[in-house]
């Protein structure tokens, strides 16, 4: 997030304060203060307005703020994008007319997602000024990696953390008196679509998030892959919400296993893989009693009507 943030402090963010709030006489910084991390990477000069803001680069005010921002434009692009790429191609229309399908759903959901994006947004910025102020294990390099193979082991890591951590937070959120205040919103799409993804309560969507951040408080974890697996879990979390039963692994916990959660409640409460659901006995495997063929025949039949 570093890197991200010299990029657009340079083309975007200096300017932008620079305009909000001038500073009456510009002092330059040091030389080498600005663009650091980028400089690591592919040298970039300073734009000219790097001097031009009371709010001057490392302000944590600033800093908060602009990560706020990047938070809110990114998840959102991603959240429209994907979704929209998705129902265009993978999604079966036909759904639309189960009895479960909401009249209007697919605007009630864009609708709470991107009214709910920008409070997770908010919470989600101490963060990500937690990895700009150098306060997590991020790293810079594959030589910095604690051992060579780690490069490779972080990804499958990643995922068996943030999977337990979300499946017993998502459990938790089924808990009566949090599921009523939190998590009913999002169960309010019985047959989801996929700009399902977002459609939640913000606090219930970033607490399913958290283990993402601790992880590389804990661990060290380098940060072109962080913003790989940033993206790959947004786009996931799209995935799992298309409704496409072409997914039948009984190890990834795919559209066909959330879908179970969405119709039967108590069930497949994982994001990434089964193992959690299955060791505690919250697997229910989609082909069971014919679902994917019962619903499919549904569709069909509400079409012919």
């Amino acid at each position: 997030m570093d890197v991200l943030l010299d990029i657009l402090d340079t083309f975007v963010f200096d300017r932008l304060y620079a305009s909000v709030l001038p500073a009456t006489n510009p002092v330059p910084a040091p030389a080498g203060t600005y663009n650091k991390h980028i400089n690591l990477y592919y040298p970039l000069p300073p734009s000219p307005y790097a001097d031009s803001s009371r709010w001057k680069r490392d302000d944590v005010a600033r800093q908060t703020t602009s990560l706020f921002l990047i938070g809110w434009i990114f998840a959102t692009a991603l959240y429209l994008i994907g979704s929209t790429i998705i129902y265009h191609t993978l999604f079966d229309k036909r759904l639309m007319r189960h009895p479960h399908f909401l009249p209007h759903q697919i605007r009630q959901e864009i609708r709470q997602g991107i009214t709910s994006i920008p409070v997770i947004a908010v919470l989600t910025a101490p963060f990500f000024l937690a990895e700009v102020r150098g306060w997590t294990k991020l790293y810079d390099f594959a030589d910095e990696a604690p051992f060579r193979a780690y490069n490779w082991l972080q990804y499958p890591l990643f995922v068996c953390f943030t999977d337990c951590g979300i499946y017993w937070i998502h459990r938790g959120l089924h808990y009566p008196p949090v599921y009523r205040w939190l998590h009913k919103p999002h169960h309010k799409w019985i047959m989801p679509s996929p700009f399902a993804s977002y459609a939640f309560h913000p606090v219930d969507g970033w607490s399913q998030s958290i283990p993402y951040h601790v992880y590389p408080l804990l661990f060290p974890l380098q940060k072109s892959a962080y913003l790989g697996l940033f993206v790959f879990v947004t786009m996931w979390t799209v995935f799992i919400h298309d409704a496409e039963y072409l997914s039948q692994s009984v190890v990834v916990n795919g559209a066909a296993c959330h879908t179970m959660h969405h119709l039967y409640f108590n069930y497949n409460y994982g994001q990434f893989l089964t193992f959690w659901d299955r060791l505690n006995g919250t697997y229910r495997k989609p082909k069971e009693d014919g679902f994917i063929q019962n619903e499919n025949r549904k569709a069909q039949a509400l079409k012919k009507d």
